[in-house]
């Protein structure tokens, strides 16, 4: 097997005394969909932060390796120089820090002195028309009275400026309107087309399928009680907004 990926093995987590993770082997592989679905409650989000390297997230036991590299030995900082990205749920405002400021900072801490700041500009520029962002953003307060589309608009943003190996998006859908909703699914798309974003591995962990409407996953992972019970492709996605989730519980007679 190849050394390139997001290979989670045997995770165990546990959160403030409470054992939330209980055995996660999961890989996200370079240029694919990963989808992580679930209930509320199952652990999708813990994931995430553990992945990222939160303080307040145990791990217990297991591994996560980032294209061989030993993740869980590196600081969160590491983790985000080493090609990890984290869409959050709730994103942050920063009152006094613009959003282009922020984002020349982001880039510079990932990859220190690649481009100079004329180079930066030109290609924020080139991603902002990509994702058809109106370039009023820039002289904006980061997250600063924003919809809750215009946040999510601007972590695409962010994402498409870092160009991250691996990309987790953590309820990305959450809150969003149908046309913020779709928003996000092309500049999703619109990534995944570009020669920097081609080869980024998203994992994108949701409890409602509708973010899969406009993001084609390759594949749909189900995770109940801290365990990932079924894997499948697309069409597993599509089941669960069909029938939900007791239909996969009385499955593998899961008691969550």
């Amino acid at each position: 097997m190849s050394d390139r990926g997001l290979r989670i093995s045997g995770l165990r987590v546990n959160v403030a005394g409470n054992s939330i993770l209980k055995g996660i082997d999961l890989d996200v592989e370079p240029g694919r969909v990963h989808a992580l679905m679930g209930p509320n409650g199952s652990g999708k989000s813990t994931l995430a932060f553990a992945l990222t390297g939160h303080p307040n997230y145990e791990i217990e036991s297991g591994s996560v390796t980032l294209d061989g590299q030993d993740a869980l030995q590196m600081a969160a900082d590491k983790r985000a120089k080493a090609g990890l990205f984290l869409s959050f749920q709730y994103p942050a405002a920063i009152p006094g820090v613009k959003v282009a400021n922020f984002l020349f900072a982001a880039r510079q801490a990932v990859r220190p002195g690649a481009l100079t700041p004329t180079q930066f500009r030109a290609l924020l520029m080139e991603k902002m028309e990509l994702l058809d962002m109106d370039p009023g953003f820039l002289g904006r307060y980061l997250n600063d009275g924003f919809s809750g589309g215009e946040k999510k608009r601007l972590e695409m943003l962010q994402l498409a400026v870092l160009a991250p190996k691996y990309a987790i998006l953590d309820e990305t859908d959450s809150g969003l309107d149908v046309d913020a909703l779709r928003a996000v699914g092309e500049s999703v798309n619109a990534m995944r087309k570009s020669d920097e974003g081609k080869d980024t591995g998203f994992l994108i962990i949701t409890h409602y399928p509708r973010i899969l409407q406009h993001i084609t996953a390759d594949v749909v992972n189900v995770m109940m009680d801290g365990r990932i019970v079924k894997d499948g492709d697309a069409s597993l996605a599509l089941r669960i907004e069909r029938e939900g989730y007791d239909t996969i519980r009385e499955e593998i007679g899961a008691v969550v």
